[in-house]
């Protein structure tokens, strides 16, 4: 029988309630008495110098408050970045100004040059309109490779070039990977684009500033993922606030996808704003806007090969990648082709020897930082699909040529640093085979071919790295950050609980999750328990939520702080029944002495723990409120395998998904409906990717697909019915609740699914095509049949 309480419980979430109402209040819910507005004026060139800016006849215009350009942000810092590389030759990558405001250039459309703070919202537009620019339109930047060429324009005219680092992994490896590849039996290569892509949450981005100027208290409510960091990042290195300055609130957030996690420069303004003109500035993002501001994923070109011997087995593997870093470096941009990528390239696979580069390329173009999934997606669709290339052109079978190189015994130390302390890969593919029914898939072809369609089915493996940690490790590796989380759990006189976490949830669904770890350890019913998260000023310090972290890290810190509160409430437990300590046992929600009947409720407990008439006070102290970190030793590794089958019309190159299945290992599981539902969204962003979405800028850095009727967002009849099993659970070796990330799975094991499928059903009809680029339309799809 299922769980009907506590951890492995299916409850739907809480927190739906109120969103599905329409009562959830989101940043731009949020006004203040006697707030202005600002739009901003933004680039429309990707590249230009700023010869003038001519703001007289707009100041004059009715509503306008004040208006800024980037003199006013010149003795302000910059945007700082939240990760250092260093390159293969020992030098630190290329780190250029970011201003909040542009001065002397703008470097890629929607680049903000002014920004007009009005009594209304129509106001400050009409005076953007009236501003007079005098802008020197320059030569672009846009494609990678071309950045880097001899003459090509520069950026930033005080670095070199355009090349942000070298960057080599691992670099003692380089001559045995070379060697390698010169004994090998086979070597198969494969060139390839991970295309970039928008996030485009439900939730634009939203910026409300506020000033106090009897205390000289500044407060943000934003759109964050990590209200913390912001004010870390935002108040010490730009604004140059003090943090007990400073309040940072995260309400409700409709969707990040990692978009979120970064410090933006509205940020910053609608917080300087507000002093300089003494009264709250708010500023909510248009859609056209979020397509030429928010940071964009992925981009990465990348040439891949891989090396067998004659039995088949992998033997080495190397890459050279290009990853896009935009015009500017955002908040954890250079970390994401390099670290949370190169050091997944081993994959699922044991494969001995692994040498990955990357050059990182600044272009004319929007930012690029992380996207659901954040560099293992990429690192996963380049090695899924040169393997699926390999079992072709060997002939062999590509599961069985997958099985032969799993990984088997545990832990497991890559080539590539990173230690998998636990997996299975065999159980998740034979459920695979399942739940795919993979059996049955040549009488499905067959039909297809019936009706004159083409049938190809694609299967792959992944693994990824959440939970980012510890601390002291991504330090030396160039994080300007601790990647720990916190809790503080206060109990309450009458035994309900407040839970507060650094962590934030903006879809996750910690509002039923976290409760249900906590009501487990206690025995206590979940509906005694709350959590409060996003705003600075009622939680510990924190790291918020991305990378899959909130359970592994986040979840163990509320279990840390949990079991204080438990062994603080057994001394208190043990008074009042007289015993010793180490007889008291917690179980359903009561406290007994061992081997006998004595026993006190748990709102017995907590009320002696704030009306102390029955223990001496000075052995302890009164209250029942504990708080603690928990800086993880090693990341956790969700692995799974993925099948997915689609129909393809020879006349027109559409693909169709006709079935999708996907076999996780996410360890312990807390509750699996929400479990599911990550898998199910992470799986339709990643078919979004693979046959739909494309961010394209052309020659000139002019962004063609800068709204819905260009950019093509998955849509209900693009998605089939998922079979979603997570049954193979080997738990995490080294966090106390044994769980691992599940949020970002779907989104790194679809796409190379996808492709591998649509490959497989190319050349089931004839068409000599070994590759295809995402996204797979129609037209790339209809081109590659007929040459």
């Amino acid at each position: 029988m299922p769980k009907d309480h506590g951890i492995g419980a299916s409850h739907k979430r809480r927190e739906d309630v109120r969103f599905l109402t329409g009562t959830g209040q989101y940043t731009d819910d949020i006004n203040v008495a006697g707030q202005a507005y600002v739009h901003f004026l933004r680039s429309d060139v990707a590249h230009g110098r700023i010869n003038g800016i001519d703001t007289a006849e707009a100041e004059k215009m009715p509503g306008v408050v004040r208006i800024f350009t980037g003199k006013d942000f010149e003795g302000v810092g910059g945007l700082p970045c939240g990760w250092q590389v260093t390159d293969k030759h020992g030098q630190p990558m290329k780190e250029p100004g970011h201003p909040v405001l542009a001065q002397g250039k703008v470097r890629h459309v929607g680049d903000p040059i002014a920004a007009v703070v009005a009594d209304s919202l129509e106001e400050a537009r009409d005076a953007a309109e009236a501003i007079v620019l005098d802008i020197e339109e320059l030569p672009a930047a846009i494609d990678m490779k071309a950045a880097l060429q001899p003459g090509a324009p520069k950026v930033h005219d005080d670095l070199d070039d355009n090349l942000c680092y070298d960057w080599g992994f691992v670099e003692e490896n380089k001559a045995a990977v070379d060697e390698a590849f010169t004994k090998a039996a086979h070597v198969t290569t494969l060139e390839l684009r991970n295309n970039r892509l928008v996030a485009n949450p439900m939730e634009p981005r939203v910026a409300v500033g506020d000033y106090n100027r009897a205390n000289q208290e500044s407060t943000l409510y934003t759109t964050s993922q990590n209200p913390h960091v912001i004010r870390l990042l935002m108040g010490a290195f730009v604004l140059g606030i003090p943090e007990h300055k400073l309040r940072v609130v995260a309400p409700d957030v409709g969707g990040g996808f990692g978009t979120k996690i970064f410090h933006y420069a509205e940020e910053a303004f609608c917080t300087f704003a507000a002093k300089a003109c003494n009264r709250a500035v708010k500023w909510t993002a248009s859609r056209s806007e979020a397509f030429m501001s928010d940071a964009h994923g992925r981009d990465h070109v990348t040439k891949i090969e891989l090396a067998l011997d004659a039995d088949n087995n992998f033997t080495a593997l190397r890459t050279e990648t290009y990853a896009n870093m935009g015009a500017y470096l955002s908040t954890f941009a250079p970390s994401v082709p390099t670290w949370l990528h190169g050091t997944l390239m081993a994959g699922n696979y044991k494969t001995p020897l692994i040498y990955v580069n990357v050059k990182a390329v600044f272009t004319n173009t929007v930012p690029v930082d992380a996207y659901r999934g954040a560099g293992r997606p990429e690192a996963t669709f380049q090695l899924e699909r040169v393997i699926d290339k390999a079992a072709r052109e060997l002939g062999v079978d590509p599961v069985a040529l997958r099985r032969q190189n799993f990984v088997t015994e545990f832990p497991y130390q890559t080539p590539v640093a990173v230690v998998y302390d636990t997996g299975d890969y065999t159980a998740t593919m034979n459920k695979l085979e399942e739940i795919a029914d993979l059996a049955g898939f040549a009488a499905r072809r067959k039909d297809s071919e019936a009706k004159g369609k083409l049938r190809g089915l694609g299967v792959n493996c992944y693994i990824e790295a959440c939970g980012i940690a510890p601390s002291n490790l991504v330090g030396q590796l160039g994080a300007r950050a601790g990647l720990y989380e916190s809790a503080t759990v206060r109990v309450n006189a009458t035994g309900t609980i407040s839970v507060m976490t650094g962590s934030h949830s903006h879809g996750q669904g910690h509002e039923t999750s976290f409760p249900q770890v906590v009501a487990e350890m206690l025995g206590i019913d979940e509906s005694m328990i709350d959590i409060v998260h996003g705003d600075t000023a009622r939680t510990p310090m924190g790291m918020g939520t991305y990378g899959s972290r909130s359970l592994a890290v986040g979840g163990s810190a509320i279990v840390r702080a949990t079991e204080k509160i438990i062994n603080k409430a057994k001394k208190i437990a043990s008074h009042l029944l007289e015993a010793s300590e180490a007889d008291i046992e917690l179980k359903d929600g009561a406290f007994t002495v061992a081997g006998t009947d004595k026993s006190v409720a748990w709102g017995d407990v907590t009320l002696a723990a704030y009306v102390p008439h029955n223990y001496p006070l000075e052995e302890m102290e009164p209250g029942l409120e504990e708080t603690a970190f928990y800086d993880p030793s090693n990341f956790t590794y969700p692995a799974g395998a993925y099948a997915c089958e689609v129909e393809l019309d020879p006349e027109t190159g559409k693909v169709t998904i006709e079935r999708f299945a996907a076999a996780d290992d996410f360890g312990n599981v807390i509750n699996p409906m929400i479990v599911s539902g990550q898998v199910h969204g992470g799986i339709a962003q990643g078919i979004g990717q693979a046959l739909l979405e494309n961010c394209a800028y052309d020659e000139n850095g002019q962004l063609l697909s800068a709204s819905y009727m260009d950019y093509a967002m998955p849509r209900a009849d693009d998605l089939p019915f998922y079979s979603v099993d997570h049954s193979c659970q080997t738990p995490c070796t080294h966090n106390p609740l044994g769980v691992k990330g599940c949020g970002e799975a779907g989104a790194i094991g679809s796409p190379p699914a996808v492709i591998n499928a649509v490959v497989d059903a190319l050349q089931s009809g004839g068409h000599k095509v070994d590759h295809i680029d995402m996204p797979a339309t129609p037209g790339r799809v209809w081109q590659a049949m007929h040459g």
